[in-house]
């Protein structure tokens, strides 16, 4: 049994140039966009300061999960670690990153008539969820699962492929663009998001119930004292059962959001009937 000495909690951080690089470019290419970094250094018009504080969450949690002692850990001992990785790579700073990305950043962009057909198919309900779900089963077959923990750049392009697909997934729902993409309606992004959760549950059940399936874990040293099958089950419940609570989460809110627009809306018209029936009302 391998222990986890106090140091590597300090020393353990993937430092890669190339992850450090790529964040700065992000941040600064924001920050220059929505004119923190223009003079007079103020956020442009129809951006506000809730979506550049979701970004940055987006990019902070993406950032923590490629270059904490997450990673290590998840590449070089347990398999279930590297599913937190991934749950906060799609589940979580993916739709921070789009929650946080401005309509009026992404319009000119999506101008040429070519790019606009592209992101409207690729945005598609049905696309979204079958691009994301698609891309989330292909890694985790064994041998391609195996293969990015032996091979760096497929291991970089699996990460890119979460995070962008991530993004798509999420586009029906989140969508910052309600007039050119618009989202779901309430009922639709609840459906949307109740069949979303499905094949993520449905993998995650099958590795908790799955015998060993990824080689490099049998062969790791073992942390813990987990054994290769008690760690694979652990990474299946936390797929199945985070991964799920965070829909049911987001589906909450856009429920009690639906309930208390629909009790405005009331207050609205019976506010509006009291108005006409006192104008109506004989003196």
């Amino acid at each position: 049994m391998v222990e986890v000495a106090p140091t590597f909690w300090l020393t353990q951080w993937n430092l890669d140039p190339s992850i450090l690089i790529a964040t700065a470019l992000i941040m600064g290419i924001y920050l220059y966009a929505v004119g923190l970094l223009r003079r007079p250094y103020k956020l442009i018009d129809g951006v506000t300061r809730r979506q550049v504080i979701f970004f940055y969450l987006g990019v902070l949690v993406i950032f923590f999960a490629l270059v904490s002692p997450l990673d290590a850990i998840g590449d070089r001992y347990l398999f279930s670690v590297h599913m937190v990785q991934h749950l906060f790579l799609t589940m979580v700073g993916a739709p921070l990153l789009l929650i946080g990305t401005p309509g009026v950043l992404l319009k000119p962009l999506i101008r040429p008539r070519p790019i606009f057909l592209l992101a409207k198919f690729l945005t598609h309900p049905f696309m979204a969820f079958f691009l994301f779900n698609a891309d989330f089963w292909l890694w985790h077959i064994p041998a391609l699962y195996d293969a990015t923990l032996t091979h760096e750049g497929i291991h970089i392009l699996e990460h890119i492929t979460f995070i962008v697909f991530g993004v798509i997934s999420w586009w029906p729902v989140f969508s910052p663009l309600s007039e050119d993409l618009p989202p779901l309606s309430t009922g639709g992004q609840v459906l949307y998001l109740f069949f979303s959760g499905m094949p993520v549950v449905a993998l995650g059940a099958g590795l908790t119930f799955a015998g060993p399936l990824y080689a490099p874990y049998l062969e790791a040293p073992r942390l813990w004292g987990l054994s290769a099958a008690t760690d694979q089950q652990l990474g299946g419940l936390i797929m199945w059962v985070p991964g799920n609570i965070i829909y049911i989460i987001i589906v909450s809110i856009i429920f009690i959001r639906w309930m208390q627009k629909q009790e405005t809306t009331q207050r609205a018209e019976e506010a509006k009937r009291d108005v006409e029936e006192e104008a109506f009302r004989p003196l």
